[in-house]
């Protein structure tokens, strides 16, 4: 059986705005195949590591790692291989579920009918409110949709932030049952989290304060 290899490592990674530093010298590494959630205080940069983990920030300094491939060098690497769900959805409210995902699907390689059809869509439940126009959809249904766009181009990781806030205790539930799904499957998961009740999907636990991951241990 091969070595498990990391599907990101980042090494003495630094962000600041202005003079204010957000993260320093922060180090990850998260293996295939595993869930890692961070915890930490409103404010802290949990969003903000994530949005460099995601390509939307670029760090000050330090590197990035995907599949032991630099990312500065080869930035494409991000939309390959990491699918990302930010908290606030990014969907066209006036436009349908359907015509949100074709757009989505214009720029990949992958067919959204035959996603439909037996791919991760139908896991996803969206069949059902498919023609429904976004502003019309519940919480819960926004953030399948949500997921169902991160997971256009088929990534191997997943990276979420705060996937369960704001929803009721049965969208909950079926977040939390689609990322187990997803991780028996082999996918890798980072999320932030203030929800204790999706700690139980986490291999690994960190808290992010002064700028920095901490491991909390295990119980």
């Amino acid at each position: 059986m091969g070595e498990i290899i990391n599907m990101i490592s980042i090494n003495n990674l630094c962000f600041s705005y202005g003079k204010k530093t957000i993260l320093a010298d922060l180090s990850l590494q998260v293996k295939q195949g595993t869930c890692v959630g961070i915890v930490g205080a409103n404010g802290c940069g949990k969003s903000t590591l994530l949005s460099i983990l995601s390509g939307l920030l670029i760090p000050s300094s330090g590197s990035y790692f995907i599949q032991n491939q630099d990312v500065i060098k080869h930035p494409k690497l991000i939309n390959q291989s990491i699918g990302y769900v930010p908290q606030e959805n990014p969907l066209i409210p006036e436009l349908t579920v359907k015509d949100n995902l074709s757009l989505w699907y214009a720029g990949s390689p992958f067919s959204f009918s035959q996603d439909l059809k037996s791919g991760i869509l139908p896991q996803l439940q969206i069949n059902s409110f498919l023609h429904m126009p976004v502003y019309k959809l519940s919480g819960g249904m926004k953030k399948r949709v949500s997921i169902a766009l991160a997971l256009v181009n088929h990534p191997a990781m997943l990276i979420l932030d705060e996937p369960s806030v704001a929803l009721d205790l049965i969208c909950k539930k079926e977040i939390h049952e689609y990322l187990s799904s997803y991780l028996k499957t082999g996918g890798t998961i980072l999320f932030t989290t203030h929800e204790e009740s999706e700690l139980d999907l986490c291999n690994v636990l960190y808290v992010l304060r002064n700028g920095n991951l901490h491991t909390i241990p295990a119980d």
